[in-house]
């Protein structure tokens, strides 16, 4: 059985990754995206990102973390990113995008996972962002130059 402080640390928790979730919302739509949160993401095995967003003729699938220092993405939660874009998205995998985020404080972190490594299944155990890292997605200029996108 779990005590009441058991349940008042997992609210807790629920709240910081909610919130997390509707920042990058709001973060994406400032920035020229269309974007949603999803609500019944959970930890099951159906393929549904945490965000889904549109800029453009270009799909985005995020997968949310919040943290302090670090952020660690398991490779089941990348796996249903792309299950989702390759399932729901009738478009070209060059316009879908598999995207981990990682809210660290004040900062975000945004890390495209490459579709070849899911495609030969060789994804990582963990995908992992620290505070220090650089991210390879900016969302303010990624794609900005399609002529399609505008």
């Amino acid at each position: 059985m779990s005590t009441e402080e058991d349940r008042i640390r997992l609210r807790r928790w629920r709240k910081r990754g909610f919130y997390s979730e509707t920042a990058l919302v709001k973060l994406l739509q400032k920035n020229g995206y269309f974007s949603v949160r999803v609500p019944v993401s959970n930890p099951s095995l159906n393929p549904l990102p945490d965000i889904m967003a549109r800029r453009g003729p270009h799909v985005y699938a995020f997968e949310v973390k919040n943290a302090t220092y670090y952020a660690y993405f398991p490779k089941i939660q990348i796996d249903k990113l792309f299950r989702f874009l390759d399932q729901f998205i009738p478009s070209v995998n060059e316009y879908k995008h598999a995207v981990v985020a990682a809210h660290l404080g004040k900062k975000w972190l945004f890390r495209e996972i490459n579709w070849a490594d899911w495609q030969k299944d060789k994804l990582p155990d963990k995908a992992r962002i620290l505070k220090r890292d650089r991210g390879n997605l900016n969302i303010k200029t990624c794609y900005i130059d399609d002529a399609a996108g505008k």
